[in-house]
């Protein structure tokens, strides 16, 4: 299963082996929280997954509804629970999955101790538009994954053995997919659930990339030539290379 820590421990790698061949890494994220453990060092503990502990709450989730984990999440890291997506109960369940086994939040707490700063310098470049353009586009690209076949790749998969109850199953389009194909929704549901999810989704972004963050330099993309010839970077970060030491 994977984890924050060990994309930490990926990216790490992919970033050393960058900059050995002379090469400009580029970090294209959409998990805000993927995001800022990387460029803000977060001290992530390498928490291993626990199958019994997992299996437990789910189950807790099966009796009482999801309510009873988001209110101890509340409680024991309150920065995680105001950001974390709460209908995905997976990122609900490691985050107390982590504090359980080691009496620490998920989110790194204020304390500079919490916190390494990287060896390198960055850059932060945000793509945004008008919420309804934003929409507008997210709806088009949902009809073209449904034209595209995507119902067809679902049901592929499906027949190869990958069950609907699978985590990577559990991605907008393919859960709203996989309940079409078991008969609880139309596929003109399936894909306006596909849509209304997508949106929802694009909003909680924005918790995470906040438009008045002065570390991220936006650019909208509407614009006739959003990167402009002879442009510089954000002073507030001029390079992506590694700091000297």
């Amino acid at each position: 299963p994977f984890s924050l820590g060990r994309y930490l421990d990926l990216a790490g790698a992919a970033l050393r082996d960058c900059w050995s061949r002379g090469l400009l890494p580029i970090l294209v994220g959409g998990s805000g929280q993927y995001v800022w453990a990387l460029l803000e060092g977060w001290q992530v503990p390498r928490v291993p997954p626990d199958p019994q502990l997992r299996a437990e709450l789910e189950a807790q989730v099966e009796r009482e509804g999801p309510q009873p984990l988001l209110d101890e999440l509340e409680r024991v890291d309150p920065a995680y629970a105001a950001r974390v997506d709460k209908q995905n109960l997976r990122r609900v369940i490691r985050a107390l999955e982590v504090y359980r086994h080691t009496g620490r939040p998920l989110s790194p707490p204020e304390a500079d101790r919490t916190r390494q700063p990287p060896d390198f310098a960055w850059t932060a470049i945000g793509l945004t538009c008008a919420r309804d353009e934003l929409y507008r586009r997210t709806d088009a690209r949902v009809d073209a994954m449904t034209a595209a076949g995507l119902v067809d790749e679902v049901r592929g998969l499906v027949e190869r053995g990958y069950g609907c109850h699978l985590p990577a199953m559990s991605g907008i389009g393919y859960r709203q997919v996989c309940q079409h194909l078991a008969g609880e929704l139309s596929l003109e549901e399936a894909v306006a659930r596909t849509k209304t999810e997508s949106h929802r989704l694009a909003r909680m972004q924005h918790t995470w990339f906040r438009q008045d963050d002065p570390r991220i330099h936006w650019v909208d993309v509407t614009t006739a030539d959003p990167f402009p010839e002879g442009a510089t970077a954000p002073p507030h970060s001029p390079y992506w290379n590694r700091r000297s030491s």
